[in-house]
């Protein structure tokens, strides 16, 4: 099991591990609409945004692997996040086996393709230290989230219902070809 939190850099991003000092931009990360609205359903309250905090932060140490904070190297600002846990959502067998990859960026960072080079670059690293199958799921609101599970080479499992609208969940048993 890795216990250490590796460093990934792309062109323009670094993938690291939260730090304290990192909550409150990510408190209003999920606090944003526009941002929660794909991934949570709905805006988060900072109460709420605290648990998920130290989730993400203890994941690493319970299995091996998380989510890191997403930094722009240019500013050196914290800018969403990226990375896998177990979600354990009670979505079936199919589902809750995997570790489930995620996304999220603040609404002025996305449409720059920011959010594909973070997941990218967070599955080459999954691919050659954990390997095995990936879940996802992507809201029925959200197109570009379709395009980017299908360019890291998610498949569709099934669609289902989570009070807050039809969330398609997906399934990735290996890494796309070429």
């Amino acid at each position: 099991m890795i216990r250490a939190i590796p460093n990934i850099n792309t062109a323009r991003l670094t993938l690291r591990a939260m730090r304290p000092e990192d909550f409150d931009g990510f408190a209003a990360l999920w606090a944003s609409p526009i941002t929660a609205r794909h991934a949570a359903g709905g805006p988060m309250s900072r109460s709420k945004a605290w648990g998920v905090f130290l989730r993400i932060t203890g994941h690493w140490h319970m299995t091996g692997f998380g989510e890191w904070a997403i930094e722009d190297r240019a500013s050196r600002r914290v800018i969403g996040q990226a990375g896998f846990r177990f979600s354990v959502s009670e979505l079936g067998e199919d589902f809750d086996a995997y570790p489930e990859a995620s996304v999220l960026l603040l609404p002025e960072m996305q449409g720059q393709g920011l959010g594909a080079e973070a997941l990218s670059a967070a599955h080459d690293w999954f691919d050659r230290v954990v390997t095995g199958p990936l879940v996802g799921r992507v809201r029925d609101t959200d197109p570009a989230g379709k395009v980017l599970a299908a360019r890291m080479g998610y498949g569709r499992l099934r669609v289902v219902e989570d009070g807050a609208g039809q969330v398609l969940l997906l399934r990735r048993n290996s890494p796309p070809a070429g």
